[in-house]
């Protein structure tokens, strides 16, 4: 396999899509990673695996009306496999494995019938554990490589913290010829709300030229007003916090023209028509209360 993944936007040819299937059930509170599974378990309104599987079938409807190539993890029994974004990420033609939460590791090894479809100097491992990475908070975008991190002095016992500096540097040294942007991202642990898990969860490129974006997920002016006039108002589609906890960032496209949208998000969908896209709307409400949406639950492998 040939991997080719420059943007965000260009035109999707292979993916990897999480599963649903045999989640594991309600976690107990201690063993959830983010305050918004925490907050559904308390409410009791955890989704149920019979509606994540639903929604994320009608996912996979859409990449195959598309002529999509579509790569499922191999299942493992009792267990969460729905963030195929985390795990791993594609950068040119580029497999890098995440140093992810440690209790995760099993789940790379569901999707090792692809990676051994990859030329093996094409696959890279960071070489220490204190080099920390997901998928959601990288954001490839042509020559630019955008970074969500945490810089604060509690990241290691901050969960919601993915991605740090050493992270950074290492995705740098792999990529030299990249201009590597790092964001410091705004966390909590206790509000949803104020919580931006990953990049992706406040920031995304669209189409050509265009994003959208959650002003308060970043910890710096500094950085929102970077990507502001990288992007130029008129370009870009703000969203509020309660637009940022139900994900409205976390959309996925399958190209330039087309992006696969939730069908709740009313005001950004009348958004992206009136910008000339098509937009597909599927059910993605119940895999949200997880704190990840369509973005999170997929892994392009190739665009063209």
């Amino acid at each position: 396999m040939k991997l080719n993944i420059k943007n965000e936007t260009s035109r999707l040819r292979a993916v990897v899509l999480g599963t649903a299937v045999s989640n594991g059930g309600i976690p107990k509170i201690e063993e959830a990673y983010d305050p918004k599974s925490v907050e559904h378990i308390k409410a009791g309104t955890y989704p149920q695996e019979s509606d994540m599987v639903e929604e994320m079938e009608a996912l996979a409807n859409v990449f195959e009306r598309y002529d999509v190539k579509v790569y499922r993890p191999e299942l493992i029994q009792d267990y969460n496999q729905i963030f195929a974004r985390d795990i791993a990420m594609v950068i040119e033609d580029t497999f890098i494995k995440s140093n992810i939460l440690p209790d995760r590791e099993k789940e790379i090894k569901a999707i090792q019938y692809v990676i051994d479809q990859i030329a093996p100097q094409k696959v890279y491992k960071a070489p220490s554990e204190e080099i920390h990475f997901e998928g959601g908070d990288v954001i490839i975008h042509n020559d630019h490589i955008f970074i969500g991190a945490y810089t604060g002095e509690d990241y290691s016992d901050c969960i919601v913290a993915r991605t740090n500096m050493e992270g950074v540097a290492y995705i740098k040294s792999l990529f030299p010829d990249k201009i590597v942007k790092e964001f410091d991202l705004n966390k909590s642990m206790k509000d949803p709300r104020n919580n931006a898990l990953h990049l992706d969860c406040c920031f995304q490129p669209v189409g050509k030229n265009k994003a959208i974006i959650h002003k308060e997920g970043f910890k710096n002016l500094s950085d929102y007003e970077y990507l502001r006039s990288f992007f130029g108002d008129e370009h870009l589609f703000h969203i509020d916090k309660d637009e940022m906890y139900y994900m409205n960032s976390n959309i996925f496209s399958i190209s330039e023209s087309v992006v696969i949208s939730e069908r709740n998000f009313t005001r950004l969908n009348t958004w992206l028509r009136n910008q000339g896209f098509t937009v597909e709307e599927i059910p993605y409400a119940e895999i949200a209360k997880q704190e990840g949406l369509l973005r999170c639950s997929t892994m392009p492998l190739i665009r063209d």
